[in-house]
């Protein structure tokens, strides 16, 4: 029996090479887009030692990336296929993801910010401790020895009893990856929709709830911070937008190495603008993380090209 076509297309993004070009966009594109968050991270830290508060600038990260992202859909699909049929799933997705802003900007304003980038690395450990332990998925003993990898370099970073690495902010940092990678799940049962339009409902849906708690904490603030709380959305709206371009450039597989490029800019902007640079521990921490994050991610593409084969294979 012929394979059905969706089952063709399916085999041949896997199997056959992209275009160069493509390949190449991609990767410029995914390095952009963690310019733009390694960027958005640094913005928030120095609007706190501004005197904004945390609810301030996850109102303003949500706020001010809307004309971003409708501009973005206007300029591509239109703003018509911001109509959707998957409310709820938009709004689980949302409360799961605002949980998770307040711990990924917990972590930026808690930590220096090459730490708390490293503990972002970590969220292919807590992808395969979920798949495993949630969802119930097949893990060999490969991908746990590369989990347990991650976690010994986790503490290699951390340096339990140390005053550099906040053992609480270290929490924040690792709960943050794991609202992350929450997130990736839901966002599976939301992937026939636009990506345009799962940012705008993501934004849209959560903005109420943080302005609750921006109302309680307003403020007046120089012109310099405005600008800075302003950037925040701005820089974060354009960061989402370069991460859904990679995506469709080339395959994740191909992209996600990109990613630790974000720990570059962190230390960069920590050493520019507070002063601050890693620890030893943590240049000896951050490649054992990126490096079992890699194998997870590696790992993953194999296998997801053989259940391809196979099914090809089967239905042939």
């Amino acid at each position: 029996m012929p394979a059905p076509a969706v089952v063709r297309r399916t085999i041949t993004a896997y199997t056959l090479l992209m275009p160069g070009d493509r390949v190449l966009k991609g990767l410029a594109l995914r390095l952009l887009a963690i310019f733009f968050l390694s960027t958005m991270s640094a913005l928030v830290k120095l609007a706190e030692t501004r005197g904004a508060s945390l609810p301030e600038t996850m109102f303003w990260r949500q706020f001010c990336a809307l004309p971003v992202v409708l501009a973005f859909v206007a300029a591509g699909p239109g703003l018509a296929s911001l109509k959707t049929t998957r409310f709820r799933g938009h709004l689980a997705r949302s409360m799961v993801g605002l949980v998770g802003m307040v711990f990924t900007f917990g972590a930026v304003l808690l930590l220096p910010l090459a730490e708390a980038t490293t503990f972002q690395f970590t969220v292919p450990i807590f992808a395969t401790l979920l798949g495993a332990l949630v969802l119930r998925e097949a893990t060999g003993w490969q991908r746990w020895s590369a989990v347990l990898v991650g976690f010994i370099g986790v503490l290699i970073v951390v340096q339990p009893g140390s005053s550099h690495v906040p053992l609480f902010g270290a929490i924040v940092g690792l709960l943050a990856a794991l609202f992350v990678t929450i997130v990736a799940i839901l966002l599976r049962q939301l992937r026939d929709e636009p990506a345009g339009t799962t940012v705008f409902w993501f934004s849209t849906l959560t903005l109420p709830f943080i302005a609750i708690g921006y109302a309680f904490e307003l403020r007046g603030h120089d012109w310099l911070t405005w600008v800075n709380l302003v950037a925040i959305g701005l820089v974060g709206g354009m960061g989402q937008i370069a991460l859904t371009a990679a995506s469709r450039a080339a395959p994740v597989a191909a992209v996600v190495p990109m990613d630790y490029s974000g720990l570059v800019w962190a230390t960069l902007y920590g050493f520019v603008l507070f002063g601050v640079l890693p620890t030893p521990m943590t240049w000896v921490g951050a490649p054992v993380i990126i490096m079992s994050g890699l194998f997870i991610v590696w790992r993953e593409h194999r296998l997801g090209r053989q259940k391809v084969r196979s099914a090809v294979a089967e239905d042939d």
